[in-house]
């Protein structure tokens, strides 16, 4: 795999916003260049200097809108940090053309893009410091596992498939919701030291302004891994839905000593 750093312009005034702040706004928007990073070789010979129309069908489709591993599929998060600076991480499997993606669009970035490969390497009970923005959500309206067990046979070909709701998870549900799945992920939170910051971020899709907010979570401490195959998959998969919002990414670092 590969991560990479994008630094955003941003500019040093909210009130006079720079576009790459503008950009931000819309992580529909954000996800649609990021895609760009991935063309088929067909795509980058005819048209080298990017001057076509965006179409989504000449960017690689064994990297976008598919799930993600450690072969197929990309995540990435919105970092900002000290200063107001603004930082898009991208973990992806394969390397990113950054040059094409913005071939016609430089004046997002403050800093040429930086991408170096990744594979990491774990022990089981290794502690690690982490970073994870979420989407928290759960289906409403789905019968449960146990609930369909007692049912008849024409009740439950009646909920077989059916998908509820999803909806944001309370505030006082958040790490919960986490610690319920980083189980299936091959680890444990140390409860003691994980803050969350609990928000909405803006998606619209149409650009007409008709757009909606979902649900974000901030999760930062630290955490130990339990099974390092689970933990790997997870690493490479992302956590939670949304991952093409910019969701997902978790991000973990060695403790200092």
């Amino acid at each position: 795999m590969y991560l990479s750093h994008l630094l955003i312009d941003v500019g040093d005034n909210p009130d006079r916003p720079r576009p790459g702040r503008l950009w931000l706004r819309n992580l529909y928007r954000v996800h649609q260049r990021l895609c760009m990073a991935f063309p088929s070789p067909s795509r980058v010979s005819d048209d080298a200097d990017f001057l076509k129309p965006f179409k989504p069908e000449d960017f690689n489709r064994g990297q976008v809108h598919v799930s993600r591993g450690t072969d197929t599929g990309f995540l990435f998060r919105i970092d900002i940090q000290s200063g107001g600076r603004a930082v898009i991480l991208v973990q992806s499997a394969i390397k990113p053309n950054w040059d094409y993606a913005f071939q016609n669009a430089g004046y997002l970035l403050a800093a040429l893009p930086e991408v170096k490969p990744f594979d990491p390497r774990f022990v089981k009970g290794e502690p690690l410091r982490f970073r994870l923005v979420t989407n928290p959500t759960k289906k409403r309206g789905t019968p449960l596992k146990e609930e369909r067990q007692s049912l008849s046979i024409e009740e439950w070909k009646s909920t077989k498939g059916r998908n509820g709701r999803r909806v944001p998870v309370p505030a006082d549900q958040l790490l919960d919701w986490l610690a319920q799945r980083a189980e299936r992920a091959g680890f444990a939170l140390e409860a003691d030291s994980v803050t969350v910051q609990a928000g909405y971020v803006y998606v619209d899709k149409t650009g007409n302004g008709a757009g909606e907010p979902l649900r974000s979570a901030r999760y930062d401490g630290t955490l130990r891994i339990t099974d390092v195959a689970l933990f790997r998959d997870a690493l490479a998969g992302g956590i939670g839905p949304a991952k093409g919002f910019g969701f997902g990414l978790l991000s973990v670092a060695r403790l200092r000593g």
